[in-house]
């Protein structure tokens, strides 16, 4: 099977955690790694925000022709939308940023037990164990239908 960059690198362009044998859970090293695996994605998603307001900035114009217009306030609407979304994952980071800081983080909210280093180079904001995970979303579809 080929190398991928995905299997070279995690996330944001840093190498995945290598844990070493014995190693404590969640010990300084590993808080300090996801902590720079978490702000660089949060600066890479507030690059985001400045390229889309430049990019509105300069990209609005009154078209005379009122299907181009509406081209332009669709793309624009869609692009608000995606910003929207990333500022709710900014202050999900934020929020992990906090629990790393009171020492709480990469430990399940409902169970208590270890999320797990894999678990959260996949994602990093995991809040839950793949057990609890994988139960509230049994009970969601089981909700909705």
């Amino acid at each position: 099977m080929p190398k991928t960059a995905a299997s070279t690198e995690s996330l944001h362009g840093l190498e995945p955690y290598k844990e070493t044998k014995g190693e404590e859970y969640m010990n300084e090293k590993q808080q300090e790694h996801f902590r720079k695996l978490l702000l660089a994605w949060k600066g890479e998603l507030m690059a985001e925000v400045d390229r889309t307001v430049s990019h509105m900035k300069d990209e609005a114009a009154n078209f005379p022709d009122p299907a181009d217009r509406a081209s332009q306030e669709e793309e624009f609407s869609l692009e608000l939308r995606t910003r929207d979304r990333e500022r709710k994952l900014i202050k999900k980071i934020d929020a992990t940023l906090e629990l790393i800081d009171q020492d709480d983080y990469g430990y399940c909210e409902a169970c208590g037990v270890e999320i797990g280093i894999r678990r959260l180079e996949a994602r990093p904001t995991a809040t839950l164990c793949v057990d609890c995970k994988t139960l509230a979303e049994i009970k969601e579809k089981q909700i909705s239908g």
